[in-house]
């Protein structure tokens, strides 16, 4: 392609409403415009990048069995209601109405629309399993759209969902797609890293997040360098942690209120007693659905609620307000604690809790907490359960079963794909059934497994640049050469020019030849802030015989005969 002849509109200066590197590079190399608030125009060299990583994720789906398919964006609410996710989905979802007034939503995902095409077509185990992919935008009511095209509303993606016969070989199927989904990110050139994750709105068994490694990423994760487990911080497990000796559990002492006035926060409280805040028992009321629930943390831990939602198994989880506050235990906010509670309530504490001996918490009463509560004697809770946010301090859960005490590591990540063992959660909800071997009827077993298109694009830009512009590997850019003729007007360097650019289109290499009129710094601006791995430079300094060749990743640059450039770039795209 001839830069005189494309539609690439760079820019000089970083534009103003940008908060990623991707996405001010992906706006200034003419990739992509900003429309509206998370709605992006993508413009031809981003279209370009976008369909090259389709067609590495479509060659991986097609490599295990996957079959494509074309799915509507407009979906009809009825679907949406056998799920219950009409009103779990929240604000996110785009709704709509007809003419007729039929309400329907703009797809953020698909897994009723596919459960309600295999239960119409889909009779006999004989006819298992089955993987159906499709490529598609898709749509989420972000309450703040941000990072460029990573957090939009309107996205690209690829989803795919597997039907079987038994969870065997669900699992086994899961373990496949996992496989692919690597060999994608290998592919693509990341260095990334697949974590256990929460399944969210979506649900299911279990799930991972393949995660791409980069300072910029808006995801923390941890990983265990001993034995390899990783898990996003949602998911992240906490240790709990025995005391090392019993008489040091049970070393109690008497019960005293003391007086703190407006004192409401445990660091508030720990400074005015000089305690440790790790003596506190942190007391949080929580609305579960329709129900109060009281929650207990460690006072310098931090409660997670993705944990916590999972173990009440709730829809809305969300905290208490002031007024609930004070009617369930008889104070304002800030004097909440296990004891002398106004109203009965569920109490569910974090395992932080219970190695607290001799602890502090609120009086339930306007500016008194109490010293020294021990938890099974002075107050019962409900549940003991692993509750909190998982901190820099914490030893990985995998290698203590061992006995090892292996300190996590914290890693920012870019969430590129998502993978789900969903087993019968949709199926049943929907009543999608086939025969199995002994003619009776049995739910689908199913699997779900999405990956950004537009995402992966920004993360590798994100994990690949420098102060100069984006820096692409070699299957994801856009053109595999980059030819600049110093001065395109002058006839011997236009007939190299023209020479090395037709060579190199006719051995199928996509090339960029800049035969604008511009100065040469210019040019060579543009070319580093596109990114091509490879720069060819035709000048009156090199010919009659040679050319100069730089690679984006390299400082230096090299003269090479002319007859070699071929070879050079068949070699290099070869390694």
């Amino acid at each position: 392609m001839k830069l005189s002849k494309m539609f690439l509109p760079t820019l000089r200066e970083e534009p103003v409403d940008t908060d990623t590197v991707s996405a001010k590079l992906m706006i200034r190399s003419g990739m992509i415009r900003k429309l509206a608030s998370g709605i992006y125009e993508w413009l031809p060299l981003g279209l370009k990048v976008l369909k090259k990583v389709e067609q590495i994720i479509r060659e991986e789906m097609d490599s295990i069995g996957g079959q494509e398919v074309w799915l509507p964006l407009l979906l009809p609410k009825e679907l949406w209601l056998e799920t219950g996710r009409w009103q779990l989905y929240g604000s996110e979802l785009f709704r709509i109405k007809d003419r007729k007034e039929s309400e329907f939503c703009l797809s953020p995902t698909h897994e009723e629309i596919i459960t309600d095409i295999v239960r119409r077509e889909v009779r006999s185990y004989r006819e298992l399993p089955i993987m159906l992919y499709q490529f598609g935008i898709k749509f989420r009511d972000e309450i703040r759209p941000r990072f460029g095209v990573m957090r939009a509303r309107e996205f690209y993606m690829k989803d795919a969902y597997s039907f079987h016969a038994t969870e065997q070989d669900a699992e086994e199927y899961y373990n496949k797609v996992f496989g692919s989904y690597m060999k994608i990110c290998d592919r693509c050139g990341f260095k990334y890293r697949p974590v256990e994750a929460t399944t969210g709105a979506i649900g299911g068994k279990f799930s991972h997040e393949f995660m791409v490694l980069a300072e910029t990423g808006e995801e923390e994760i941890v990983v265990c360098k001993k034995c390899n487990y990783a898990a996003n911080v949602e998911k992240a497990e906490c240790v709990d942690i025995v005391p090392d000796t019993e008489t040091e559990r049970y070393e109690q002492k008497k019960i005293e209120e003391v007086y703190t006035p407006n004192l409401r926060s445990v660091e508030e409280v720990a400074k005015f007693l000089n305690e440790k805040e790790e003596k506190f028992i942190k007391t949080l009321i929580y609305i579960s659905d329709s129900e109060p629930v009281m929650v207990l943390v460690r006072g310098d831990y931090e409660i997670n609620e993705t944990k916590l939602k999972t173990y009440l198994g709730c829809n809305e989880l969300n905290l208490a307000t002031s007024d609930i506050i004070e009617k369930i235990t008889g104070a304002p906010v800030g004097f909440a604690g296990p004891i002398g509670i106004k109203q009965k309530i569920k109490i569910i504490c974090d395992y932080s809790v219970k190695n607290i001996v001799n602890g502090i918490s609120g009086a339930n009463k306007k500016d008194f907490h109490i010293k020294n509560i021990n938890i099974n004697v002075d107050y019962q809770p409900d549940a003991i359960v692993d509750l909190r946010k998982v901190t820099r301090n914490d030893i990985c859960p995998k290698c203590i079963t061992n006995g090892v005490k292996s300190k996590l590591e914290f890693y920012k990540g870019i969430e590129v794909g998502h993978t789900f063992k969903l087993g019968t959660k949709y199926s049943k909800s929907m009543n999608a059934t086939f025969l199995n071997q002994e003619g009776k009827q049995q739910y689908f077993v199913m699997g779900c497994y999405g990956i950004g298109v537009s995402r992966i694009v920004a993360a590798l830009i994100e994990q690949s640049h420098d102060e100069n512009g984006i820096i692409w590997s070699k299957t994801l850019t856009p053109y595999h050469v980059y030819i600049i003729p110093i001065d395109y007007n002058d006839k011997k360097i236009k007939e190299i020019a023209d020479k090395i650019y037709n060579e190199l289109i006719e051995n199928e290499f996509d090339v960029l030849l800049d035969d604008r009129d511009e100065r040469p710094g210019v040019k060579f601006k543009d070319a580093d802030l596109i990114g091509i791995p490879v720069r060819i430079v035709v000048s009156s300094r090199n010919l009659p015989d040679n050319v100069e060749i730089k690679l984006r990743t390299n400082n230096e640059a090299n003269i090479i005969k002319i007859a070699n450039c071929l070879s050079e770039i068949k070699q290099y795209y070869k390694s």
